[in-house]
């Protein structure tokens, strides 16, 4: 019995890791409920209007857009949220209301590019130099790593199927690779959300950024924050690495 509880134990913390990796793949596709809900990163511009009018002096006119429809990164007017998934990103001008990219593999995280491309070029011209030397502004930095933290999830989403599915299989083999699978999938998925924590905490400086360093007090007025896609992420990693103690018990104490 020992054994149906480890294999059982195995199987159950494999299939919610593989759960949460679907919720985390679905993030962003599109704006309805579930993938709406679950993103990477989050950007909130609300209070950049204000900051930008306070540094340049100059009201924000025609830097929003109340239109959720219009297209994304073709001057229509800033949104007030950007939600980043893995496959596209999203931006809303409330809560709920908003429009996504199309659907690209391995998807780059380049908000700055996000942001700037919904702007005017007079606006797009102060970022340029207000955000200058930060993490914030390098797309090139910031689009390599999330493409490469992709390929590491997605990579150990296919070791945690395998996990699952020869988990179940009672025979000497299948337990190896059910074993081998979880570790290589515990690993994998490991190094795609330290990554992903990773640029994203960077990026987190310009929630302190002072706009205007010389004279002081505007702070960007942009908040950057972990999407719960990260926590899922991370969720899914300690699954897998509990699963692999279970698996490892049962490929070396199975006799069959």
């Amino acid at each position: 019995m020992r054994g149906e509880y480890c294999i059982g134990g195995a199987s159950l913390l494999s299939f919610v890791a593989l759960l949460l990796l679907i919720f985390v793949h679905v993030g962003q596709i599109n704006t309805s409920l579930v993938p709406h809900g679950i993103a990477m990163a989050k950007i909130n511009t609300s209070g950049f209007g204000q900051a930008l009018s306070d540094a340049i002096l100059d009201p924000d006119q025609g830097l929003y857009t109340t239109n959720y429809t219009s297209p994304l990164g073709q001057q229509n007017g800033l949104r007030q949220i950007y939600e980043f998934g893995l496959y596209s990103y999203c931006a809303y001008v409330n809560s709920s209301a908003g429009t996504c990219t199309n659907h690209t593999i391995a998807d780059k995280f380049e908000p700055y590019i996000a942001i700037t491309s919904d702007m005017l070029t007079n606006y797009s011209q102060y970022c340029d130099t207000m955000f200058a030397n930060t993490t914030f502004i390098n797309s090139s930095y910031l689009g390599y790593n999330s493409r490469v933290a992709y390929y590491f999830i997605f990579i150990g989403t296919i070791f945690a199927t395998m996990a699952l599915f020869t988990g179940v299989l009672r025979k000497a083999l299948p337990f190896v690779i059910s074993t081998a699978s979880s570790i290589i999938a515990a690993i994998s998925i490991l190094i795609g959300a330290a990554i992903w924590t990773s640029i994203v905490k960077k990026c987190e400086g310009i929630n302190t950024l002072d706009l205007v360093p010389l004279n002081g007090g505007v702070v960007s007025g942009m908040i950057v924050s972990y999407g719960n896609g990260i926590y899922l992420t991370w969720a899914a990693f300690a699954c897998l690495a509990a699963a692999t103690v279970p698996y490892m018990v049962s490929c070396c104490t199975f006799r069959g």
